[in-house]
């Protein structure tokens, strides 16, 4: 049995890690392309290393472009990949233009997809992530979802055949590398010592791309009481520089993270302001409150279990989130228990 993962993106070097070795463990041939959608050598190579990602098979070096150029550029470079390798089934994770480029090419191919990260909805089509999710969920022959909130919404779709709750592959390497992480990771270079500070991140477009917003959000982060510690993304980097903002005192930039230094930084953070998805669980799973700076998530789960608010740029629902109080406990359960990897790996060799 052979499939062929397509990826590209940061957060999904940490989500294949788990899988690929689920895969190998139970004889299941993988070859990986990288579309190369991140091509800093910080939002890739170090994040490979961390998490002992092998290097792909297969690279298409395609970098930033708008959406269309960049989708395009992916398409035509899967394609002639899938048709020479004749892949049993194309694995794509999430919702990046890489996802959805995979999925398009399998589906035209009659190559059966498997979607990892299934049914999620923030139900705002004006993020390029909404739509690309909701087209591949449509595609796909499997769908794996990390909870019962993502079953329902696909059956709400009309989506029922080939639907598997199997919990959050993301899970699986937080449990696996975040211990690590806190105990080799050095806070004294990010200038910071435990539980003294929070840790931000900032990249989505509708945060950077939009002067006003991003104004407002730069205020947000200025008024928090303590230092914050921000690995600058690229196109936060980019924003900066075009519009003229500077960050406040006690905001202190830094250059990218690799994964097991913000896995160290989350775990002893007071708390977390960021509009990731990913950071938002691994917050959860953690146990470190955190503040979403957007105005929806796709992870209602951390929301309505206490460990996470959003506030978009609104400075009063930041200052009330702020306050709020550190829920007592919680169920880390809700997005599985640490061995989705394996599931998908054996639900795939039985349904092949």
């Amino acid at each position: 049995m052979r499939v062929l993962t397509v990826i590209g993106a940061r957060p999904q070097f940490v989500k294949a890690a788990p899988v690929s070795e689920a895969f190998a463990a139970i004889g299941i041939e993988e070859l990986v392309v990288d579309t190369g959608q991140h091509y800093d050598p910080t939002l890739s190579k170090l994040i490979r290393a961390d998490v002992g990602l092998r290097d792909p098979d297969f690279s298409l070096n395609v970098g930033s472009g708008s959406h269309a150029s960049q989708t395009a550029q992916m398409l035509t470079g899967i394609e002639p990949v899938v048709l020479a390798v004749k892949p049993d089934s194309v694995v794509v994770f999430g919702d990046t233009n890489s996802t959805l480029a995979g999925a398009l090419v399998a589906s035209k191919l009659n190559v059966p997809v498997a979607h990892i990260e299934a049914g999620l909805r923030s139900f705002n089509r004006r993020m390029p992530e909404e739509v690309n999710r909701v087209l591949v969920d449509h595609l796909s022959t499997w769908t794996f979802c990390t909870s019962q909130v993502a079953v329902a919404q696909l059956g709400s779709e009309g989506i029922s055949s080939g639907v598997h709750l199997v919990g959050d592959v993301m899970r699986d390497a937080t449990e696996r590398f975040a211990p690590f992480a806190a105990r080799s990771v050095d806070l004294a270079q990010f200038g910071v010592q435990a539980n003294t500070y929070a840790v931000s991140t900032v990249h989505r477009a509708e945060n950077t791309d939009d002067p006003s917003r991003l104004e407002k959000l730069i205020t947000l982060l200025g008024s928090w009481p303590e230092t914050v510690v921000l690995p600058v993304h690229p196109r936060l980097r980019e924003a900066l520089r075009t519009s003229g903002l500077s960050l406040p005192v006690n905001v202190r930039a830094c250059e990218p993270c690799s994964y097991l230094q913000m896995l160290a930084l989350v775990t002893h953070a007071t708390h977390v302001l960021t509009d990731s998805g990913g950071l938002q669980k691994e917050a959860f799973w953690l146990q470190t409150p955190c503040i979403t700076l957007r105005d929806e998530t796709e992870w209602v789960e951390t929301v309505q279990l206490g460990w996470n608010a959003l506030v978009g740029v609104d400075d009063a629902l930041f200052a009330k989130a702020a306050a709020a109080i550190r829920p007592s406990q919680t169920s880390l359960d809700v997005y599985g228990d640490g061995h989705a990897s394996m599931k998908i790996a054996e639900i795939l060799k039985e349904s092949i």
